[in-house]
């Protein structure tokens, strides 16, 4: 029900309002009914809905969108409702200064009065197809999402102009009704699925029964969660990609159909053989009757757009490497999709073919990829402020692909990203390809490099070529709401100095690492930074100069000290082991000591924001426990895949690591005064210090935390302007 005085402005400009998109309509209570657009205003920038008038530009296929004052109304005019949000979001960045982050409990500031459009803006989008997300976002972001933090994130891509994300959450719920057809007990089937953190890598055939067996709390939730969360993304002019049947077929199987070509898949991430998954060869008849049953239900479901991701192979091997099996395999999975669905498009990811090269050879790609018909087939290229593979395949051998831009793995807090790079590469890949049909990011998870993925998504509307310095410049004005120089300076610093290299697997501080005297101690924890720590301490005392009261802002000083205080420990750890080399046994504890204070310092200024929580991430897995014991299953699943991953002695250890508040306290430092104990006394003793028997203690404890239950604080804390002075001054004269 809307509010009385809310209710009372839209009544008194319905005449207005009904010549807009949509034409509202009163419903039988005299409520108004909005239109999509006009509902997202209403969640975003409810106090100013009734001054915002929108339109449809009619028989116009390629996105575009207009704005312009009219009257004491901003009109905006767009061919779709997506593209109609696109220009919202313009008029609220440029116009307005206002950020509209992806989480729902970032604060959405607006200025006391909307201002005019001078002249009026037009705007048209350079590629059809804006794709968003990757399988492993849902398992080191989302997994523990309700709808409201839904409803924002695709508030956030609406805005953002993505009309193509993955939507792959609810799948299990329909995998469970189709392998009781075939005879399954529950209890086979909810055992193949791994935890919920996990599930990514079980759908991509990487990974089976790991946390498991899955609640069935779980399926009924998260089936009722992805039908919200289609029809939502459908309303605002989104193609959703669904999941298609790829191969993966529980264990189990074998028992009904003993003669079936069903093999297991090569093992993976260092898990033992019990957890590798099993492959149903798509030339076997089961496999069309598997896909078909699927497919079916799910449309039941959700529906379709006719667009279904599958990827048969990510990171494991195929039974054969010969292109005429590869080429078979693609064409069956194909055709069995459009048994179902003529419509049908594949939608698959390109990564195993930059991350295998060895293997993935340009005549076995072009067998796989021009099996499907032309154009029925689009590849991510998925890593290209990397790599381009679009390159290296003959672009994609004519196949129609879309250009990605990664920028994470696993969650790792780490400042990366190269915005020059990623606007030569754009500009260079649109001038060159006729079939580059989209732009988009495939991010393992959201991370604190917010502009990256907001650059990207404004180039599929730039008018050519961007002016990256005087982007930046706009940047800055937006996140803190007006032009300060001292802001735009920092900005500049961060540009030039910092955003020049592309993000990498295993990016860390070495706050983050398994402590060691030399190195990071884990390939997924690598701390190697290209750039002066002194440049960055300089941009966040520029920021520190002129305050602003926006949320953005008090993200930005944060998330820039937590960067240059994790930097300087790595310097902190070198003087301490050029103490031990040296057997100074007083230089020995003060570097020490050094090292763990750090850490006290940057979990208070971590506690200041609602995204740096170990606490909030806990209790938001705790929320979905029916009872007490699945509280704690939920519980023992988050904390594993930030930390252990899987079992806390294979590859992965550490590869999802994160800066937070609590983590930061409770898990790093106290392997960090481990270390430091045990190598203080190894000195006192006169002994080496023993590496191979404080890996053992620090395992032990690792798997020991992942077990535990102790309660964190899932609500900010602190004031991150006053303590981000407190440290600049306690640490300037080490920082410069």
């Amino acid at each position: 029900m809307v509010k009385s005085k809310r209710a009372f402005l839209f009544i008194t400009v319905i005449s207005t309002l009904m010549g807009c998109l949509g034409k509202n309509k009163l419903r039988k209570d005299n409520v108004l009914a909005f239109t999509p657009i006009e509902s997202l205003v209403q969640r975003i920038a409810p106090n100013f809905s009734g001054r915002f008038a929108f339109d449809i530009i009619e028989n116009v296929e390629t996105d575009i969108f207009e704005i312009q004052s009219k009257h004491d109304k901003i009109l905006i005019k767009g061919n779709s409702y997506n593209a109609l949000a696109v220009g919202l979001n313009y008029y609220l960045k440029n116009y307005c200064r206002t950020y509209v982050s992806w989480y729902a409990n970032d604060k959405i500031e607006l200025p006391e009065e909307l201002p005019k459009v001078p002249n009026k803006i037009t705007k048209t989008a350079r590629v059809n197809n804006r794709f968003f997300l990757n399988y492993c976002t849902f398992g080191y972001t989302m997994p523990w999402w309700q709808w409201k933090d839904w409803e924002r994130f695709i508030d956030w891509m609406a805005l953002n102009g993505i009309n193509m994300p993955l939507a792959i959450t609810g799948q299990e719920a329909i995998w469970y009704e189709v392998w009781k057809e075939y005879g399954l007990s529950d209890n086979q089937i909810r055992s193949f699925f791994t935890g919920p953190a996990h599930l990514p890598w079980h759908r991509m055939s990487n990974l089976d029964k790991w946390g498991g067996p899955l609640p069935q709390s779980w399926l009924t939730h998260q089936k009722e969660l992805q039908k919200k969360i289609v029809k939502r993304e459908r309303e605002l002019g989104m193609t959703p990609v669904l999941p298609a049947f790829a191969g993966h077929v529980p264990e189990a199987l074998k028992t009904v159909y003993p003669e079936a070509k069903i093999s297991q898949l090569s093992s993976w991430g260092g898990f033992k053989d019990e957890y590798r998954a099993f492959f149903l060869d798509p030339l076997d008849p089961v496999f069309k009757e598997v896909q078909h049953k699927f497919l079916t239900k799910q449309t039941e479901l959700y529906g379709t757009d006719h667009i279904y991701g599958a990827d048969p192979f990510n990171e494991v091997h195929p039974p054969s490497w010969e292109p005429e099996y590869l080429a078979t395999v693609s064409n069956t999975i194909y055709s069995s999709i459009t048994d179902i669905d003529p419509k049908a498009t594949w939608l698959q990811m390109s990564w195993i073919f930059y991350f295998e090269r060895d293997h993935w050879t340009n005549k076995r790609i072009e067998a796989m990829v021009k099996a499907v018909p032309q154009d029925k087939m689009m590849l991510l290229d998925y890593y290209c402020e990397n790599k381009e593979v679009w390159k290296m395949t003959d672009s994609f051998f004519n196949q129609p692909f879309i250009w990605c831009y990664l920028g994470n793995f696993g969650g790792n807090t780490m400042m990366a990203g190269n915005i020059d790079t990623v606007e030569e590469r754009i500009e260079n890949a649109l001038a060159t390809n006729k079939n580059m049909w989209g732009i988009g990011s495939t991010l393992e998870a959201f991370d604190v490099n917010p502009v990256m993925y907001e650059f990207v998504f404004e180039k599929a509307w730039s008018e050519g070529k961007t002016d990256t310095r005087k982007w930046i410049k706009n940047w800055a004005d937006m996140r803190y709401g007006s032009s300060i120089e001292s802001s735009r300076a920092a900005w500049e610093i961060l540009h030039r100095e910092i955003y020049k290299d592309s993000a990498r697997l295993g990016q860390a501080t070495l706050t983050n690492a398994r402590p060691t005297l030399a190195g990071s101690g884990n390939w997924t924890t690598d701390p190697t930074i290209n750039y002066n720590n002194e440049d960055l301490f300089k941009a966040w005392e520029l920021l520190l100069e002129s305050p602003s009261n926006t949320s953005s802002y008090k993200y930005d000083i944060a998330n820039i000290g937590r960067q240059v205080l994790g930097n300087h420990f790595a310097v902190l750890r070198d003087d301490f082991t050029k103490n031990y080399n040296a057997k100074n046994l007083d230089g020995l504890k003060e570097s020490g000591e050094k090292m763990l204070v750090l850490f006290d310092d940057l979990d208070k200024l971590l506690a200041t924001q609602s995204s740096f929580l170990i606490g909030k991430w806990l209790e938001d897995a705790k929320a979905f426990g029916a009872n007490e014991k699945e509280q704690k299953y939920y519980e023992h699943n988050a904390r594993n895949i930030v930390t252990t991953w899987g079992t806390a002695s294979q590859s992965l250890n550490d590869y999802a690591n994160r800066s937070w508040a609590g983590l930061t306290k409770n898990f790093y430092k106290k392997r960090w005064q481990m270390f430091v104990d045990r190598v203080i006394k190894a000195v006192e003793s006169n002994e080496v210090f023993n590496e191979e028997a404080f890996y053992d203690k620090v395992t032990q404890f690792e798997w020991d935390w992942t077990q535990g239950n102790e309660a964190y604080s899932r609500e900010p804390v602190g004031d991150a302007l006053e303590i981000s002075k407190e440290l600049i001054e306690k640490y300037k004269e080490d920082l410069e």
